[in-house]
């Protein structure tokens, strides 16, 4: 019997008993034929595969990223990619779409259709995340029917605007939700709704939303898994409780692993969903069920029945480890096909102009002067009690902290205080509107940061601790039509550009990787403390992470759902 590639000696992976089982795999078409004790004696084979008893197991499977936070084009997320195990994904492009709408999306997708891994994708769901912000574009019902009809689609995208959904019974997430549930009733529909519990919790699952990425605790994993949703488990919610629990707890079908936020330079030498996979092994965690959460139940979730599996029929996505506990990746296969030898060079190419012409001029604001980061007070005279949002490391939550600071002929004297200024400033050319607010905690000290890269809306965002400075960053910005820059005595430190869409950079993984570990080293040079300071800034203004945030419309209680003072 023929078949195109005999792997001999090898420990398969079984995702039905989690367990590893010696024998012989034959891929067929892509797929795999068969697997058990039958070789050359059963088999004439196109290619013979000698596994010399390393182990074989299911390509990875990340069901909630975001291409977009690492900066790359999916073309070069691919590359890097494919070296970590990484063959299918589920990407939500909310960043494009935030900025170009529907056609942000359809050009994510479109850009992905060659890349060597599978990525199916996820619909935008809040495009605004809220109404309290301005965005180059939005994701209207019309634009979810039209994605379905015309895509390949896996999903439905984090539903975020959790405030509303439970608050709001005519809101737009809410129609959107109803619209879901009464004409595509199989669709999978994605959550965001960090520290929801009982009642509220309820009411977001009832509503369709059954599964939750953000950080997670034990007492919200009990809740949740108690009411049926599906916990997709990041990095950050890898706590020495948290992994206790589903170590040491009978509930594997009702987890899997994921990224969602992965800079540059840590996709580059940290690797992907393979390093949560190293890190859930070190943790305790039995190879084979870090493996079964990276793996099959991922591609359950997302109702992906041709693969997360070594078994008769399933696409032939496999990597080969040359050590099981450490997680060595020695091959990778895609399609039956091998894709990435570590023994072997592994060289990127590079397209240039991947997008529209338009894509790289999204930016439309002119040069500005310091006069620009005045605030404007309509305030008599005097010491007032104002929202400074605090930064904190170890999260992309924020805290609201009171703090003083003077107001003087209609100016707050912004500089005089204990605190930084942080602006966002509508760069879309639509209303000209510029949010302002204090900012203190782990934060820069002096010197200034600005940058277009600031989720979900993706404006001009400008932290700093004097005007020349934060003239100075948000020009190169502008000038450049997108990125990020820190900026210290009127000199630039360190600039990442990102010209497509404000947000991407077509370079390849290596030099951006590069650029973005200088702008990191930067930013803590002029005082940031945090695990991430650039995920951790370009958080300030998305308005349904809690706790304190800024918009182009002001400041943004998330709890509460609103805009609110600087005065307290």
């Amino acid at each position: 019997m023929y078949v195109d590639t005999l792997i001999l000696n090898i420990h398969v992976y079984n995702s039905y008993f989690k367990t590893f089982v010696p024998g012989n795999v034959a891929v067929q078409g892509g797929r795999f034929f068969y697997i058990g004790n039958r070789g050359t004696d059963t088999f004439e084979a196109g290619e013979i595969i000698e596994g010399a008893g390393r182990h074989m197991i299911p390509g990875l499977i990340d069901i909630h990223l975001h291409i977009e936070s690492t900066m790359v084009t999916p073309e070069t997320f691919s590359y890097g990619l494919i070296q970590n195990g990484v063959t299918t994904i589920v990407p939500e492009p909310h960043e494009m779409a935030n900025v170009f709408g529907i056609a942000g999306v359809k050009e994510m997708i479109r850009a992905s259709k060659d890349c060597v891994v599978d990525m199916f994708y996820a619909i935008p769901s809040s495009v605004p995340a809220t109404a309290m912000e301005t965005t180059g574009g939005a994701i209207e019902l019309e634009d979810i029917d039209e994605l379905l009809r015309t895509e390949t689609i896996s999903c439905l995208g984090e539903i975020m605007n959790y405030v509303d959904v439970i608050a709001d019974p005519d809101c737009k997430t809410n129609r959107i939700l109803d619209h879901i549930r009464k004409q595509y009733p199989n669709l999978v529909i994605e959550g965001h709704v960090p520290k929801l519990l009982d009642l509220d919790l309820h009411r977001i699952i009832f509503a369709g939303v059954d599964s939750d990425h953000t950080h997670q605790t034990v007492e919200g994993m009990k809740a949740r898994i108690a009411a049926g949703m599906f916990l997709e488990i990041q990095e950050k919610s890898m706590t020495d409780d948290v992994m206790n629990y589903l170590i040491g707890n009978d509930v594997a079908e009702h987890f899997c692993f994921v990224t969602d936020d992965v800079m540059t330079d840590s996709l580059y030498k940290r690797g992907h969903l393979n390093n949560l996979v190293k890190k859930a092994i070190k943790m305790g965690m039995e190879p084979e069920r870090a493996i079964y959460a990276s793996s099959f139940t991922p591609a359950r979730r997302m109702r992906m029945h041709d693969r997360g599996a070594i078994a008769p029929g399933k696409i032939a996505d496999f990597v080969l480890l040359s050590d099981l506990r450490e997680f060595a990746i020695a091959q990778v296969y895609k399609n039956g096909r091998k894709v990435y030898d570590a023994a072997e060079a592994y060289e990127q190419v590079v397209k240039p102009n991947q997008f529209p012409a338009h894509f790289y001029e999204s930016v439309k604001l002119a040069p500005l002067a310091e006069t620009d980061f005045e605030v404007n007070i309509d305030a008599a005279d005097g010491t007032y009690l104002c929202r400074v949002m605090m930064v904190k490391d170890g999260s992309t939550f924020t805290d609201e902290h009171h703090g003083e600071a003077r107001v003087q002929d209609g100016k707050l004297c912004w500089q005089e205080s204990d605190f930084g200024l942080i602006t966002v400033m509508d760069r879309y050319g639509i209303n000209g509107n510029k949010g302002c607010g204090l900012i203190g905690g782990d934060t820069i000290k002096r010197g200034a940061v600005a940058t277009t890269y600031s989720h979900d809306n993706h404006n001009l965002l400008v932290i700093g601790h004097n005007p020349h400075d934060m003239m100075v960053a948000a020009n190169e910005v502008i000038r450049n039509q997108g990125g990020f820059c820190a900026v210290e005595d009127g000199n630039v430190l360190a600039f990442l550009h990102l010209p497509v869409g404000g947000i991407l950079t077509e370079e390849p993984l290596e030099k951006t990787a590069r650029e973005v570990e200088a702008l990191r080293r930067a930013m803590e040079s002029l005082g940031y403390k945090h695990y991430n300071p650039i995920m951790s800034i370009s958080t300030h203004s998305l308005p349904v992470s809690p706790a304190l945030k800024i918009t182009d419309l002001g400041l943004i209680d998330v709890n509460k759902g609103k805009v609110v003072s600087l005065f307290v």
